[in-house]
């Protein structure tokens, strides 16, 4: 899976110069958290919803409210956005974009081809891809296995799903001398699943409906 797979394709985007105000109109308009700010078909920041939240004056200003909205009119987007912008390439595994929503506690990322800005991928969009790899909609079971930290051990665990078919697989953890595979099951006598893998030998941890 390529980041570009996923990604929102042709953000919405402001110029530096666009008013605070305006930006938070789009953003609550369109429904969106973050705007990439461009000039001159340049990536040159990136402004959110928090941003623009913060940059408003405190409730316990003593400002008059037409000192507000004109300090507020002058007040621009380039002024309170973040930058330089950490990004991600549209050719990238998604998982790289992962990782770097993560280590960088952040909610999005403007997705590039070379200087071009062509999407935007945020935590949401990792999540559905998330639902649609572990096949979360297509009901089954969900089985937890342990199989032996080996060469060779899971396809002998595989061996013994069929007439059933494997959807997805999951490591779950690394034991002592076992990986933890969490696997998603579908298909002809599903249900017979869990007693074919005890009968071969291998560890049952848990079984639920998918």
């Amino acid at each position: 899976m390529l980041v570009r797979d996923w990604m929102t394709k042709d953000p919405l985007t402001v110029a530096p110069d666009t008013p605070v105000l305006e930006a938070i109109n789009l953003l609550k308009n369109k429904g969106f958290r973050r705007l990439p700010v461009v000039k001159d078909g340049k990536l040159i920041g990136l402004v959110t919803d928090k941003d623009l939240k913060d940059a408003m004056p405190s409730k316990a200003t003593t400002l008059s409210v037409w000192e507000m909205n004109y300090l507020l009119s002058k007040l621009t987007v380039q002024e309170v956005m973040a930058k330089p912008v950490i990004t991600v390439e549209a050719d990238e595994p998604l998982e790289k974009a992962a990782l770097l929503l993560e280590e960088k506690k952040i909610g999005g990322l403007p997705v590039m081809e070379g200087e071009k800005l062509v999407g935007i991928i945020t935590v949401t969009d990792v999540l559905r891809a998330f639902i649609e790899v572990l096949g979360l909609k297509m009901g089954g079971l969900r089985i937890t296995v342990d199989i032996p930290d080996v060469p060779g051990a899971l396809a002998q665990m595989a061996r013994a799903v069929p007439p059933a078919n494997i959807v997805s697989i999951a490591t779950a953890a690394h034991l002592n001398g076992y990986q933890r595979l969490v696997l998603r099951v579908v298909g002809e006598d599903v249900g017979g699943v869990p007693d074919r893998l005890k009968v071969a030998g291998e560890r049952v941890v848990d079984v639920r409906p998918g």
